[in-house]
């Protein structure tokens, strides 16, 4: 008799995901798996070490993020059942925010959970969680400043997550409501950060299935009270927010929105790849003035003749270029600097995040720091 039909599933999305790792592992870096594209709907078929042996010591190091949740907690023994019977070093880290009473003990308790799975290394991390951009950003930042470095230190090939398609679900929608374009829509990557690093194995699957898993393995798991904290955008989100839809709109609310998502993601990227192009024929980079400001240079001509999905992207990655900070970039800064080209009538230079000017010389388009 197999496993219970939620715990195959979970083992599964982990083993094609170790199978991708494996793959990026052995072969050059543009051989690596797109970072948009899910994984194979068919089963994965890397060729698996013995049943239960240890991975040799050379073998690829894959490290499970793991909170205590039942999300992570899911993740955390896929990874254990799967690692060695892909040849793979399989370990965990947690790490402790200190917004809680007694969130150091709790992050020791996931980590002796994590050890009983057989994982190894096994970590907890304490953070200093700062106040910049409110503290659902501010925590994110700090949690995944501690994964990179742990990833550093241990020199691990991956890091895996587990964003379940609730989690895209509920990332669309806060995406939606800021307004924020095409990107954002897309929600989170199936591979993401420096090299691939970060992998989403679950986003295929919903946060009953993991749960459903958990309970089918007797594995304990720790509810943040977070999560239904009203206080967190993210949990009025998920607690309120789409509770209502399905209401009115009928089931399926959260599958529509994680489809959205894909949908979103090969338009945004195809988008990107287009303006990558177009960026190359209209500009052109100044060497540094005498204050040593580096100047970005864009033909108008050009500029004008791209659509507008096109020259908004060629103007944010210019002024990015220029060192306006990407996270304080927003749509009407570049909708102001793109009225500069569209809507032309002799205005005065415009200022963005980052002391970056933009202005208009004659058939150019100045983009200059300081």
């Amino acid at each position: 008799m197999g496993p219970h039909p939620a715990v195959a599933a979970i083992r599964l999305a982990v083993r094609r995901v170790l199978h991708d790792i494996l793959v990026a592992h052995s072969a050059a870096p543009s051989a690596a798996s797109s970072p948009s594209a899910p994984p194979s709907l068919s089963s994965a078929s890397a060729a698996p070490g013995p049943r239960g042996s240890a991975a040799p010591d050379d073998a690829p190091l894959v490290l499970a993020a793991c909170s205590g949740g039942a999300d992570s907690m899911a993740l955390a023994s896929a990874l254990a059942f799967e690692a060695p019977r892909a040849g793979v070093r399989a370990g965990g880290v947690t790490v402790d925010h200190g917004l809680q009473q007694g969130s150091d003990a709790r992050a020791a308790e996931v980590t002796d959970r994590m050890r009983a799975l057989g994982l190894a290394p096994v970590e907890a991390i304490a953070v200093s969680v700062g106040r910049g951009g409110g503290p659902e950003a501010a925590a994110r930042d700090a949690r995944y400043a501690a994964l990179d470095a742990a990833a550093e230190r241990h020199g691990a090939a991956a890091v895996l997550l587990g964003h379940t398609r609730d989690d895209q679900a509920e990332t669309v929608l806060l995406g939606l409501a800021r307004g924020s374009g095409t990107r954002s829509l897309s929600g989170m990557a199936w591979v993401s950060g420096a090299g691939g690093r970060y992998r989403r194995p679950f986003l295929q699957l919903d946060r009953h299935t993991v749960r459903e898993a958990c309970l089918a393995q007797s594995l304990p798991v720790w509810d943040d009270p977070h999560n239904v904290d009203p206080s967190y955008t993210r949990s009025r989100v998920r607690h309120e927010a789409l509770p209502i839809l399905e209401k009115a709109l009928g089931k399926g609310v959260v599958e529509a929105l994680a489809r959205t998502a894909q949908l979103s993601r090969d338009d945004a990227d195809a988008l990107d790849a287009w303006a990558a192009r177009a960026e190359a024929d209209v500009m052109t980079t100044a060497p540094a003035a005498a204050g040593g400001a580096q100047a970005v240079h864009l033909d108008t001509v050009g500029l004008h003749g791209l659509p507008t999905a096109v020259r908004r992207r060629v103007l944010r990655r210019a002024a990015i270029a220029a060192g306006a900070p990407a996270g304080s970039l927003f749509a009407r800064h570049i909708e102001e600097v793109d009225r500069l080209i569209t809507g032309w009538r002799g205005q005065r230079a415009i200022n963005l995040p980052g002391r970056v000017e933009v202005r208009r010389e004659g058939g150019r388009l100045v983009i200059r720091q300081g």
